[in-house]
């Protein structure tokens, strides 16, 4: 048998590279679900079950509500939730309306969410009347962001002491219900192409504010096909409806993908949890028999080291997946010794709607590799010099990407788009190699994009916050080692005159508010100096080289975990 490339021959069997990648639109993902999954079990949350009809029947209430607002082809609508039904039900809503999509990370800061809604163009948001998200809300509605503010009701769920607040007496301001409320669907719903993008999820970069990547709905549904192709065989020996832990946010490019269009397209019970608890997603596999959990790393290190792990009955579970972030080898190792299941990680990115690599179940084992590409996706290594040369094997360089799931480029940044692609072949920024077997590993990024937890934090808008503080003179944010999240921020600051050093305690809490949990530094270290370039500029560069001398460090600051 001939292979297409190296990986190839270690796929499941009856998978091939070249199989066709199906691609439509995602309320035609939907539609099909319910065409063939009718009154069986879509989404399970608070113990209630969601049935596909019903799913489908919200998502055209919904769907009426905006084309009856005028949101429609040519609108961009933001969603501002969390992991609660609320979410595929505008998700699916709004794309149905022909509108677009921006999700906005329930975890991020004031300034980022307020550039993604500026640069976006979204004027109409949707969130929820729970105290973590409506503040901000209001808070973008009072800054003049937002035209409509539409607010869904914890209580419609079930609510189970949740701390939900009253809506202000504003005529820009309404519930869900009443938004919805006598809206008659369409004869006709809006044609929808492959091509129309459907969402514009936010990503980073080595300078400036995240810019969007534009999804189309092509996109999307080719990285649902891509999965599908991928993990056939196994859903096949398993022969069964299987139950899939989502605690992972809905607003990731990786849950959105990985569960809940790939789950929903399978028919398979998607189990939505709103945050991530040990002892409740490892009651899920124990007493509910949950079948898959993909995670990310921070998880796996927190279940891992859950003293009650080796007691569990976790013999339910089929597939234990991680990504957002590289997983420590001494994490799966632990985890394999405890439980004696394999837990492997895959790559991907926003811009590739979360598909790139996975490791198939037959194949070597290759503690460290992210996996072989994916079926449809070229992967190749190209010279960091000249991202025209394509290495071979064992050759260090910039991870390049060719498939049907790639973005087409990022909203009103022509430049960078046009930067990152050689072809029809993006720059992922990712440095790493390809072995013989055809599997890929990483070792660098070119960007100064932080991974902490599986979540993306920017340098850069971390040090704006952190100059508002009346004792910072000049910051630096790096990316330092973090046992638990991979990576964490670590602040270097020089003083105003005259100033005195503060804790990094009072530098968090100076920066709650401003930043999202996950952006706040671990770490802060007050130099005499910062390096620059030969132009004047601070160079976070220099600085990754500097920072082991002597002179750099005078004092390093303790701190924990948010």
């Amino acid at each position: 048998m001939t292979f297409s490339y190296a990986g190839e021959k270690y796929y499941p069997q009856a998978v091939r590279w070249d199989a066709p990648i199906a691609r439509g639109t995602l309320p035609g993902l939907l539609t099909d679900a319910v065409n063939d999954y009718g009154a069986r079990t879509a989404i399970e949350f608070r113990s209630r079950p969601i049935s596909f009809i019903d799913l489908q029947s919200r998502v055209d209430s919904a769907a009426a509500g905006f084309l009856r607002a005028g949101y429609r082809r040519g609108a961009t609508i933001a969603l501002f939730l969390g992991n609660t039904p609320d979410h595929p039900v505008n998700f699916f809503g709004a794309l149905k309306s022909g509108a677009r999509l921006v999700h906005l990370s329930a975890l991020d800061g004031e300034i980022a969410l307020s550039h993604k809604l500026k640069d976006s163009g979204a004027r109409i948001l949707v969130t929820t009347n729970l105290a973590a998200l409506l503040p901000m809300a209001l808070k973008f509605l009072d800054k003049g962001l937002l035209d409509r503010l539409i607010v869904c009701e914890d209580d419609d769920w079930g609510a189970i002491g949740t701390h939900q607040l009253p809506l202000p007496d504003d005529p820009r301001v309404v519930t869900f219900s009443n938004f919805i409320a006598g809206a008659i669907a369409p004869a006709e719903w809006p044609n929808i192409s492959p091509d129309d993008v459907a969402l514009l999820q936010y990503t980073g970069g080595t300078t400036g504010l995240p810019k969007g990547a534009m999804l189309s709905h092509g996109n999307l549904t080719s990285a649902v096909s891509i999965y599908n192709v991928w993990g056939a065989p196994a859903r096949a020996e398993r022969n069964q409806i299987e139950r899939v832990i989502c605690v992972l946010p809905l607003f990731h490019i990786y849950a959105l993908t990985v569960i809940l269009l790939s789950r929903l397209k399978l028919g398979d019970v998607i189990s939505l949890h709103q945050r991530f608890d040990v002892g409740a997603v490892l009651d899920d596999i124990e007493k509910k028999k949950a079948t898959a959990f993909p995670g990310v790393p921070t998880m796996w290190i927190a279940i891992a080291a859950d003293p009650s792990l080796e007691g569990r009955d976790l013999s339910s579970l089929a597939v234990a997946s991680s990504g957002g972030a590289p997983l420590p080898v001494e994490v799966a190792r632990l985890f394999e010794g405890k439980t004696g299941l394999k837990l492997k990680s895959g790559w991907g990115m926003t811009e590739t709607c979360s598909s790139g690599t996975g490791h198939p179940r037959g194949g070597p084992d290759k503690p460290g590799s992210i996996g072989l590409a994916l079926p449809g996706i070229e992967l190749d290594v190209v010279s960091l010099d000249d991202p025209a040369k394509v290495l071979g094997v064992g050759e260090t360089g910039e991870i390049r990407i060719k498939g049907p799931n790639v973005t087409r480029g990022y909203l009103n940044r022509a430049q960078e788009t046009a930067e990152a692609f050689v072809g029809d072949r993006f720059l992922t920024g990712d440095i790493g190699y390809m072995d013989a077997d055809g599997y890929f590993y990483l070792v660098d990024r070119k960007k100064d994009m932080i991974i902490s937890g599986g979540f993306n934090v920017y340098p850069q808008m971390i040090e704006q916050a952190i100059y508002t503080h009346p004792s910072v003179q000049e910051v630096i944010v790096i990316g330092v080692k973090d046992d638990y999240r991979g990576e964490a921020a670590k602040a270097f600051v020089t003083l105003r005159k005259g100033a005195e050093p503060f804790t990094i305690d009072d530098l968090r809490a100076f920066l709650t508010g401003k930043l999202g949990k996950h952006e706040l530094p671990a770490a802060v270290e007050f130099v005499t100096e910062l390096p620059r370039t030969s132009v004047g500029k601070l160079s976070r560069h220099a600085l990754r080289d500097l920072i082991t001398t002597p002179t750099l460090s005078q004092q390093q600051a303790s701190g924990g975990h948010p």
